[in-house]
């Protein structure tokens, strides 16, 4: 049995092109024995985002706290406390918060990709 607190667990930076402000902690993954997906909780400061990207991997999310925007199936969504979001697989995506407060999500995903290689992140 594991039981972690959002606001306990040690987050680091996103280090990918395009990441601005962005961290992220894994709440649940490889590492803690899961063997099929992985919980990471992301914070995105006022003002960061995401890189706009996409992977041969679904996730789902699930919004904390703040506000921001979604870019996704080519357009812009507002987005915000207590919205939950399906990102298919292979379609490009983007998360923003806004200029005066941070955006915090929960966001799960496969412990493997397709190909069996481990899904970044998920550690």
């Amino acid at each position: 049995m594991i039981i972690r607190n959002i606001n306990t667990v040690d987050s680091k930076p996103v280090e990918m092109d395009g990441a601005s402000d962005v961290s992220m902690a894994v709440m649940v993954g490889r590492t803690d024995g899961a063997p099929n997906f992985a919980l990471r909780h992301f914070t995105v400061a006022p003002g960061g985002h995401s890189p706009r990207h996409s992977h041969d991997y679904e996730h789902e999310v699930f919004i904390v706290d703040g506000e921001g925007t979604l870019f996704l199936d080519g357009a812009t969504h507002p987005i915000g406390a207590g919205d939950v979001v399906y990102v298919p697989a292979n379609e490009e995506h983007q998360f923003k918060s806004t200029p005066t407060s941070p955006l915090r999500f929960l966001c799960l995903v496969p412990i493997s990709r397709n190909c069996g290689e481990p899904t970044p992140g998920s550690g």
